[in-house]
């Protein structure tokens, strides 16, 4: 006589349905799959390759724990959605794919650099400065005075009640700042190329600079948005193996890039449906970046409930 409980209830919540997945993909030219009569692509074969690991400012476990082995099982299904199948002999293997994880590095924001604070503390400085200036010149019996007299004579110093000194500092602390806005571009550039944010060319351009601050820069800020927050990401690069294999060169097959932001997130939980998204791009162009809003399921396990006493099977 045995006693039977039922399975655990499983229900799917759908939260985060606001985060956005982004995938940039890219294929050769010369990169062709064959079909099969029946539509689907034809069976290519792989290898995989370990690129590395890539960690962030912060230790995060869900990422920091995993090994390549962990990574490339996650990856290895949707690949296989898409025919691209495990190799078991050189001979016939076409791809080569390194594989690249891990977590991107933000810049601290400018609001809590030692820069921004210096700087705001010789603005209120030289604000307070020229505020008294202004009131002892108010109270001042005002003069004619004779002859000529241009609107433009005498120092601007003078006229705002700023000392020379005041003004070296203030002029050294914009400096200061704009040096650290060139440098977290800088950063949030090469984020852009590991990412494929790049791709549209609305980051590290002319194009890019030109519609900063204007109406056609809303795009371009949503990106900016988009970097400089924490990003789980894969990259997958297929190499031509053969090629590689026989005459030692180096071809870039296809390439695709994928991420989404830490905040709310496990990367070993949510690498898999980050990865089956990306998947309808494997060894495709996406023409640009492709940001796409995804739910992401929280399965909760119900309440386990007894059948009861079940009498065993006769023989």
């Amino acid at each position: 006589m045995g006693l039977c409980l039922a399975c655990a209830t499983f229900a799917a919540e759908a939260e985060n349905s606001t985060d956005i997945t982004a995938v940039a993909a890219r294929a050769s030219d010369d990169y062709v799959r064959s079909r099969l009569p029946d539509g689907t692509f034809s069976i290519e074969y792989y290898a995989f390759g370990d690129g590395g690991h890539y960690g962030g400012q912060m230790a995060d476990e869900s990422v920091d724990k995993l090994k390549f082995t962990d990574v490339a099982r996650m990856i290895a299904n949707p690949l296989a959605a898409h025919n691209y199948v495990p190799a078991r002999d050189a001979g016939n293997t076409r791809l080569l794919i390194m594989v690249y994880w891990g977590l991107t590095f933000v810049p601290e924001a400018i609001s809590a650099s030692p820069g921004y604070t210096n700087f705001s503390y010789t603005e209120n400085a030289a604000l307070q400065t020229a505020s008294l200036a202004k009131i002892a010149a108010a109270n001042r019996p005002s003069t004619v005075p004779s002859g000529y007299h241009s609107t433009g004579s005498g120092s601007s110093a003078a006229q705002m009640g700023l000392s020379d000194s005041q003004l070296a500092e203030l002029s050294s602390q914009v400096t200061v700042l704009t040096m650290f806005n060139e440098q977290r571009d800088r950063t949030d550039f090469r984020a852009a190329k590991l990412l494929g944010y790049d791709y549209d060319a609305a980051l590290g351009t002319e194009n890019g600079n030109y519609i900063r601050g204007t109406a056609f820069g809303v795009k371009r800020d949503d990106l900016v948005s988009e970097l400089e927050s924490n990003r789980y990401f894969v990259v997958l690069m297929a190499y031509d193996f053969q090629m590689l294999l026989k005459q030692k060169r180096h071809k870039l097959l296809w390439e695709t890039r994928f991420s989404v932001r830490q905040n709310n997130h496990a990367f070993d939980r949510d690498l898999p449906m980050m990865a089956g998204f990306a998947s309808q791009y494997f060894g495709q162009n996406t023409n640009g970046l492709v940001r796409q809003r995804m739910p992401f399921g929280n399965v909760t396990i119900g309440e386990v409930k007894s059948l009861g006493t079940v009498e065993p099977a006769s023989k």
